[in-house]
Parts: C-alpha cells; sequence; structure tokens
C-alpha cells in the first residue's frame, strides 16, 4: 500500500522503496495492468529509470517490453517509450555522470549482453524491422536508434539474422527516402554499421539503389561544402565499395563516376576551408582511391582510370593539385589520389605529363613536385606523397622513363631551366640523408624493367669542381657510398647508403654493360668485401647486405669481359676474404629486416618517422627475385660454369636450328598453298571454255535447224513461183532470214573476239608458271616433285589450248563461209527487187527466175552437206576435250599423291624436331639438376607450334 502511495504520488508514511523495488513493481504494472493507460504511464517510467538503472531495467524489464511491443502496436506512444526504455538498456552512449560511476568495461559488456538476449529470440529483430516501417515518427525514429545500437554491440549476427529475413534490406532502404530529416540521417548511420564488412549485405544495398540516393543527399548538402551528413554518406560508400569488386564495376557501369566531378570544383579563394570541408573533401579523395585501388583487379582498375580521364574528372585532381592556399593535408591525399589515377595507364600518364603549374614562366607538374620532394624544409608526408606520385607516372611507362632519364643526358640538358633530371642529381648529392634516398629510389624507378635506358645513364657525366675533370653518374655514387662516413649529414647516414645501394643494384641487375662498368673501377670491389666482412653493428647490417647483393649481381650477370674480375676469380675472392656462408648470411640479412616486412606489403610509401624511410616496393620484388639465384651461383664450381655455358651454347645451336627448320616448312606451305591456288585457278578456266564449247556446239546446232527451216520455206516457194505474190512473200521471207544471218554473223564475232581473249589470258597465266617455276629452281628438294607435276600439267594445257585453236579456226571458217552465204543472198535481193518494181515484165523473166532458183536450191545442198561434215569434225572436237578433261583429272590425282608424299616428308621434319626438342628437355633437367637457371620458353615454343597447328588444319581443309 505504501509502494502505491509513492508510485501515484500520494503522501508515504513509511521509508521510502528502493530502485530495484520500484523497477519491479513497474514490471509487474506492465504485466497485469489491464488498462492501456496504466502499462503505457508504467513504461514511461520505466524509460525515466531505464538511465540510471540501466542493469535493474534490463534484467527485469525488457521480457515484458518486447510484450509491450507485440501486443500494444495499435497505440504509438507506448510503443515509442518501450523502444526508448529498450535503446537506453542496450546503447552504451551514457551521460557523462554514469560514465564516472562505471567502467568503460563494465559499459561494453552491459551492451553486448543485453543484445546478446535480446536476439537471442530471431523474432525480435524481425518485429524491429516490422516497427521500423512504420510511418509514425514516435515508432520510426527510437525502432531505427534501437537497431543501429543492436548492429553496434552484435554486428555479425545481426547482420544475419536482417539477411535472411524477407525484405529486411529492402525496408531499411527506405529509410533514406523519408522526407523528415533527423530520420534520412539516422538511416545512413545505420547503413553503416549494416554494411560493415558484409560483403553480400553490400551487394543487396548497391542494386536497391543506394548509388543514386547517397549521390543525390551529397549534392542536396552542397558537395564538399555541406555538413556532417556528407561525411556520413561518404563513410556510406567507402563501406559498399571498399573490397567489393562488383560494386565498383556497377558503380562504374552506372555512369556514377561522372557524378564525383562536382566534388572536387574548388574556387581560388583561399577562406572556404573549414574543418568539416576538410574532412569531406579528404573522404572524397579517399573514396576515388578505392576506385582505383593497385589491390583491385587490373581490369577493373584501369577502366576506372579511363573513365575518370574522360570525364574530366583527373583534369580537376590536378588543379587542386596545383592550385595555392590548398591545405597539406588536403594537398597530400590529392598527390595520393592523382598517383593511383595514372598509376600504370599510359593516357593518364601521358596527360600528367603535360600538365604544367601556373608559374611564369610555366614549368611541368612534375618539376615543380620533384622540387617538394628534395626540399628538406617540406612536410615528411608531402614528400612521400610526391614520391609516391613519381614512381606511379613511371610504372609501366617507358615512354615516361625516357623523358627523364633524357635529361640527364649530354645532348638534351637545356641551362636556361631546371629539368626533372637536374633535381634528381641534386637531391641524390645532397647533405639531407632524406633527399638522398627519395632521390636514389626515384632514379631506380626510372630504369625499371628498362635495359636500353640503362646503358644510356651510364653516358652521364657530372662535373665535380671546378678544374677537376668530369666523371660519370656511376662512379659518383660509388665515390659517395665509400666516402659515406666521412661527409656529414642530416639525417641517418644508414639511409643514404642504402638508397644508393639499391639504386646501384637496380642499375646493374640485367645489364651486363653497367656490371662492366662497375667492375672497372677497381676500387669498388675491395670496398664491397670490406663492408661485407667486417663485424659492425645492427645498424650496419642492412648495408652489409644490400653491398652483398650488389657484389652477388656482379657476379651473376657477369660477362666475363674483364680479366681480372671473372666470375671464377670474384667467387676465390669472396671464399678466401668473406667466405661463402658468412656472404650468404649477410646476404640474408635484407629479407629479415622488419622494414623490408612492411615495404613488401603495398606500392605506396608510408613510413611513420624518416628514419624508418629503408626500403622500397619495387625494390623488395628485386631482391625477391636475385637472393636465390645469387646463391647458387656463389657455390658453382668453374667447370660447372663452363658446363652452363656449353649448355647454353648448345641450347642456342639447336635453338637456331629448330628456328631454320620452321622457316623452311613454312615456305614449304606457302609454295603449296600457292601452287593449289594455281591449280584450282586453272581448273576452274579449264571448266570454263569446256562450257563455252558446248554453248557453241548448241548454237551450230541451232543454226543448222534455221538452215533446214529456210530450205523447207524455199522449196515451197518453188512450187507458186508462176504468182507475182509469191514471189513477193518468197523475197520477204528471204529478206527476214538475211537479217537473221546478219545477226547471227555478229553473234560469232563477238564469241570470236570473246574466245581469243580467253586465249590471251591462257597464255599469260603460262608464261607466269613457266617464270615461277624457273624461280623456284632453287628451292628445297621437297617442293621439286609437286614443281615436276605442275609442269607436266601446264604441256597438258598447252596441248588443249593447241586443239582449242584449231577449234575456233574451224569455227573461223564456218563463219567466212556464211558470210559469203550472206553475200549470195544479197544478190539475190538485188536480182529480186528490180523484178518486183516491174509488174509488166513477170511472165518474161519467170523462167530466169526459176533457173536462178534452181541453182540455189543446188548451192543450198551443197551447204547442207558441208554443215554436215562440219558437224562431223565438231563430235571429233568435242571427243577430244572430253578425253582433254580425263587427262586431266588424272594430272589432278597425280598432283594430290604428290602433295600426300611432301606431307610425309613434312611428317619426318616433324619428328625430327620432336626428337631435338627431347634432347633439348634432356638438357635443361640435368641444368637444372645441376642448379642452373634456365630460361623457360615454352611461350615461345606455343606460339610457334600454334602457328604450325594452324597452318596444318588450312593443309587438312585444302
Amino acid at each position: 500500500m505504501n509502494f502505491l502511495r509513492g508510485v501515484m504520488g500520494g503522501p508515504s508514511a513509511g521509508p521510502q522503496p528502493s530502485g530495484a523495488d520500484t523497477i519491479q513493481k513497474l514490471c509487474d504494472r506492465v504485466a497485469s495492468s489491464t488498462l492501456l493507460d496504466d502499462r503505457r504511464d508504467a513504461v514511461r517510467a520505466l524509460k525515466s529509470l531505464s538511465k540510471k538503472y540501466r542493469l535493474e531495467v534490463g534484467i527485469q524489464a525488457m521480457e515484458h517490453l518486447i510484450h509491450v511491443l507485440q501486443t500494444d502496436r495499435s497505440d504509438s506512444e507506448i510503443i515509442g517509450y518501450a523502444l526508448d526504455t529498450l535503446y537506453n538498456v542496450i546503447s552504451n552512449d551514457l551521460e557523462e555522470e554514469e560514465q564516472e560511476e562505471n567502467s568503460a568495461k563494465q559499459v561494453d559488456d552491459l551492451g553486448s549482453q543485453f543484445t546478446e538476449i535480446f536476439i537471442k529470440q530471431q523474432e525480435n529483430v524481425t518485429l524491429l524491422l516490422t516497427l521500423v516501417e512504420e510511418f509514425d515518427f514516435h515508432v520510426r525514429w527510437p525502432g531505427v536508434k534501437l537497431l543501429t545500437s543492436l548492429l553496434k554491440q552484435q554486428g555479425p549476427q545481426v547482420q544475419q539474422i536482417i539477411l535472411v529475413s524477407p525484405m529486411g534490406v529492402s525496408r531499411l532502404m527506405d529509410l533514406l527516402a523519408d522526407s523528415r530529416e533527423v530520420i534520412r540521417n539516422d538511416g545512413v548511420l545505420l547503413l553503416q554499421q549494416l554494411t560493415k564488412s558484409n560483403a553480400a549485405i553490400q551487394k543487396i544495398v548497391a542494386f536497391e539503389n543506394a548509388f543514386e540516393r547517397l549521390l543525390d543527399i551529397i549534392t542536396e548538402e552542397g558537395n564538399s561544402d555541406g555538413g556532417i551528413v556528407v561525411e556520413d554518406c561518404l563513410l556510406l560508400l567507402q563501406n559498399l565499395l571498399k573490397n567489393n569488386n562488383s560494386n565498383q564495376n556497377f558503380f562504374k557501369e552506372g555512369s556514377y563516376i561522372q557524378r564525383m566531378k562536382p566534388w572536387f570544383e574548388v574556387g581560388d579563394d583561399n577562406c572556404g576551408w573549414s574543418a568539416q570541408k576538410v574532412t569531406n573533401l579528404h573522404l572524397m579523395l579517399q573514396l576515388v582511391r578505392v576506385l582505383v585501388s593497385p589491390t583491385n583487379p587490373p581490369g577493373a582498375t584501369s577502366s576506372c582510370q579511363k573513365a575518370m580521364f574522360h570525364c574530366g574528372l583527373l583534369q580537376q585532381l590536378c588543379t587542386i593539385l596545383m592550385a595555392t592556399g590548398v591545405p597539406a593535408d588536403i594537398l597530400t591525399e590529392t598527390i595520393n589520389t592523382v598517383s593511383e589515377v595514372i598509376r600504370g595507364c599510359q593516357t593518364n600518364q601521358d596527360y600528367f605529363a603535360s600538365v604544367n603549374a601556373p608559374s611564369n614562366p610555366p614549368r611541368p607538374a612534375i618539376v615543380v613536385l620533384l622540387m617538394s620532394m628534395v626540399n628538406e624544409r617540406q612536410p615528411f608526408v608531402l614528400r612521400c606523397a610526391v614520391l609516391y606520385c613519381f614512381q606511379c607516372f613511371l610504372y609501366k611507362n617507358q615512354k615516361g622513363q625516357g623523358e627523364i632519364v633524357s635529361t640527364l643526358l649530354p645532348s638534351t640538358i637545356d641551362g636556361n631551366s631546371v629539368s626533372a633530371g637536374q633535381l634528381l642529381c641534386g637531391g641524390l648529392f645532397s647533405t639531407d640523408s632524406l633527399s638522398n634516398w627519395c632521390a636514389a629510389v626515384a632514379l631506380a624507378h626510372a630504369l625499371q624493367e628498362n635495359a636500353t635506358l640503362k646503358e644510356q645513364l651510364l653516358r652521364v657525366q657530372l662535373a665535380t669542381s671546378i678544374g677537376n675533370p668530369p666523371v660519370s653518374l656511376l662512379q659518383q655514387c660509388t665515390n659517395i657510398l665509400s666516402q659515406g662516413d666521412k661527409i656529414d649529414r642530416r639525417g641517418s647516414k644508414v639511409q643514404t647508403r642504402v638508397g644508393l645501394l639499391m639504386l646501384l643494384c637496380t642499375w646493374l641487375s640485367n645489364c651486363s654493360i653497367a656490371v662492366t662498368h662497375f667492375l672497372h673501377n677497381p676500387a669498388n670491389v675491395p670496398f664491397l668485401t670490406g663492408q661485407i666482412a667486417e663485424n659492425l653493428g645492427e645498424e650496419e647490417q642492412l648495408v652489409q647486405g644490400l653491398c652483398a647483393l650488389l657484389l652477388g649481381i656482379s657476379i651473376y650477370y657477369n660477362d666475363n669481359s674483364l680479366e681480372n674480375y671473372r666470375k671464377e676469380k670474384l667467387k676465390q675472392l669472396i671464399e678466401k676474404r668473406i667466405g661463402r656462408e658468412n656472404f650468404i648470411e649477410k646476404l640474408g640479412f635484407i629479407s629479415k629486416h622488419e622494414l623490408y616486412s612492411r615495404a613488401a606489403q603495398k606500392p605506396q610509401p608510408s613510413f611513420s618517422s624518416p628514419d624508418h624511410m629503408m626500403f622500397d616496393h619495387e625494390f623488395t620484388k628485386l631482391v625477391k627475385e636475385l637472393e636465390g639465384v645469387i646463391s647458387k651461383a656463389i657455390y658453382k664450381s668453374s667447370e660447372e660454369d663452363k658446363k652452363e655455358e656449353e649448355v647454353k651454347k648448345t641450347l642456342e645451336q639447336h635453338d637456331n636450328i629448330v628456328t631454320h627448320y620452321k622457316k623452311v616448312i613454312r615456305e614449304q606451305d606457302q609454295e603449296l598453298e600457292e601452287l593449289k591456288q594455281r591449280i584450282n585457278t586453272l581448273t576452274s578456266q579449264n571448266e570454263q571454255l569446256q562450257a563455252t564449247v558446248t554453248q557453241q556446239v548448241s548454237q551450230i546446232q541451232q543454226h543448222k535447224d534455221q538452215y533446214n527451216l529456210l530450205k523447207v520455206q524455199l522449196g515451197k516457194d518453188t512450187q507458186h513461183h508462176n504468182s507475182h505474190s509469191d514471189t513477193f512473200q518468197m523475197n520477204g521471207i528471204q529478206t527476214e532470214e538475211v537479217s537473221k544471218l546478219k545477226e547471227e554473223l555478229e553473234e560469232w564475232k563477238n564469241k570470236h573476239e570473246l574466245l581469243q581473249g580467253q586465249l590471251r589470258e591462257k597464255d599469260s597465266v603460262i608464261e607466269k608458271l613457266n617464270s615461277s617455276q624457273l624461280e623456284m629452281g632453287t628451292t628445297e628438294q621437297s617442293s621439286q616433285t609437286i614443281k615436276s607435276a605442275g609442269l607436266e600439267h601446264n604441256s597438258e594445257l598447252q596441248k588443249e589450248l593447241e586443239m582449242l585453236r584449231s577449234q575456233i579456226q574451224l569455227q573461223a571458217a564456218e563463219i567466212s563461209k556464211l558470210q559469203m552465204e550472206n553475200q549470195k543472198l544479197q544478190v539475190m535481193n538485188a536480182a529480186a527487187d528490180p523484178a518486183l518494181g516491174d509488174s509488166g515484165a513477170t511472165a518474161a523473166t519467170s523462167s530466169e527466175l526459176e533457173a536462178r532458183l534452181e541453182q540455189e536450191i543446188k548451192e543450198l545442198k551443197s551447204e547442207v552437206k558441208a554443215l554436215s561434215e562440219e558437224k562431223e569434225s565438231l563430235k571429233q572436237h568435242l571427243d577430244s576435250s572430253s578425253s582433254t578433261v580425263a587427262i586431266l583429272q588424272d594430272e589432278k590425282s597425280k598432283l594430290q599423291r604428290e602433295v600426300a608424299e611432301s606431307k610425309k616428308e613434312q611428317d619426318d621434319l616433324l619428328v625430327l624436331l620432336a626428337d631435338q626438342d627431347q634432347k633439348i628437355s634432356a638438357l635443361k633437367i640435368k641444368l637444372k639438376d645441376l642448379g642452373v637457371p634456365v630460361e623457360d620458353e615454352d611461350d615461345i615454343e606455343s606460339g610457334d607450334q600454334g602457328d604450325e597447328d594452324e597452318d596444318g588444319d588450312e593443309d587438312e581443309q585444302d
């Protein structure tokens, strides 16, 4: 009764109940009260006590609060109170008073434990997702906050529950479209927690149009000038894109990279750099780097780099790079971003080389950046960023490497302006050890995997002092290396020597001429052996290891051109002064060093302090490649070296033989293809000529039929010669026949000319074949049989052409006969015309016409006889042409047999090559057993074999 009076606000007669007792009574009211108002008041009271008595409320009231969420959905006020109470219990965002009373560890434990209790029943999280869908502000906002707190405490478990919940992620995506900014902004924070380290949820969120919505929010908030909401959106975008190749590709394909350009439109004024703007721009630059990170797949990075160039994003970043008044941390991050946008992309690297700083006179951006790198007054992180930018500019960019090295060559030095090469040399020989290291590494990248430039750099001459002769760059590097302890430098002395040794190792590796120049100086080898043999402190062990590497490179890439420094003599020197085991131990100091492991992790040079700046990422790859082969080379004897050289020579000879035979086989294949094409051409021409002969025979038969018809008509006309009208009709028929004969004569003339043209083309083909046969008279023995068969085939074709010529001559004779017949018919027409003109003399001349007709009939009979004889001769010609076709078919079968024989010869040659390949592989295996590194040429052999296979397939198809 006293408790009820205390809760109801009445006066109390006894002592006040404790907090735990009060919470218990309130929980009983929530569980047992039938009136909604009573339950609402109890939940509101629990909410007010939940911050101070977090543990008690969490233990006693959580189950009742969850029950309220399930049963009292119709009342938004009690649902809001319950959600706020659960948030206060689970969240670790306590007030300062509570943080003073409870340790941080207890706070973390409480939030995690209550979260674990809440999510033990997955239905609770599903219930919370349905509440978040409610539009009522008093329900949706506390639901969003509670779900965010659950994800902070038990992220992976809650993520998994939401992932398997139907439309769970889609429900939360609707928060970004809420018109109330507080819910939208807290929705962004919720999605940040939801997408952490979960690629599946990241993909779902991305495909739910998250990129479009977030970019719209950033634009509405003012891009880089926006507030903390822009920062939250950028953090969420980073979660979605970082280490997620699928989302990165979706971002690029959706043309969202183009929408990033307005982020970097920074004005020229220097007064707009608030702390929030710096944070926003920093995150924006990091987001660009996520898309072009060197750890991404090369194809994805390349496509993003091209998109950034085409939309103008790279140009905008270069504008910030060259602008004045930009904060130092933004400038540093911009340099790093530009570095990765141009890394390995030739188009972007070429554009960056063309960028000029807005100075008078304009200077290239590369020169301005290098001036900052070798300036010891610049911040350390900025100098590291410039070095990374220079490395990315030269990465897989032989054109850029050549331009940098050319500024050092005597013929291209410009005395009026400072070049990149001069800045590198100035940094290399300055008294600042960090400048020495950066310049040495930058110059080493200009020589990376480029043997031509390594040889050209040997030409560089330096004027050390007035009156003294110039010395080469290589000699000056070794001089500074040997005098390193005597020169007073700012910074670590070890750093300068490490940088110079890395430069020399990169320069001499895979370049025998540079090794010869290095060994030509008699002081270099004693200096290296002296450094390796000494027992120095831990700091000097790194220098000893690099000296051992440099000496090993001088042995491995030595071409034995210097008698005093041949491979064997250098090995003997190591055995006497150092000892092989000691040498290998010193060589292993490099890869065992802690700074070596750090540098090998990623390309960007990131060091906590200048003293830790010792190794370059690309140099670690070189060490990994050379350490093993140098160790093997040191233990090889002179006999093994001789055997290795002999085996190499033998391999080269075998390779030359194989190359020669491959060349011969390719030439033979080409000749076979040419002969096949010629045979096919001649065969098609022969078929065309045969078709022409057949057509001409049919036309002759038609002429004969027409002649017979004319004869019949003339016979009918002679029976009615007394009639004037009959005579007129007969003469009319003769006139029509004469016109037909004229047309036929024209057709015969055209065909005659066509045959003559074909005959000339055939003669030219035969002449070409004869000339090609004379030119190919000195080819291999395997192709001579094919050529002799071609000659025989040509002789047969010439015979056939002679027969066709005779046939054409007969046709010409027939044409001349038809012309004579035409003339006679014209004479008859001329004689008949005056008879028709004089009607009175018809009876007197009828006897003469009868005599003429009889004579004409006789002549026609003789012509019929001649045509029948011609028919017999044409039949003979047809028989001869058919025999010619049979002969050609026999010749074709002979040629096919010859081709089969040539293929058999090629197979024998391939068997010979296979035997040689087996011998070569056996020799390589022996070399590997002896420990000799043998270059694998499978790619070249496979490419050649692929060519042979394709040629073989074409032969089979033919």
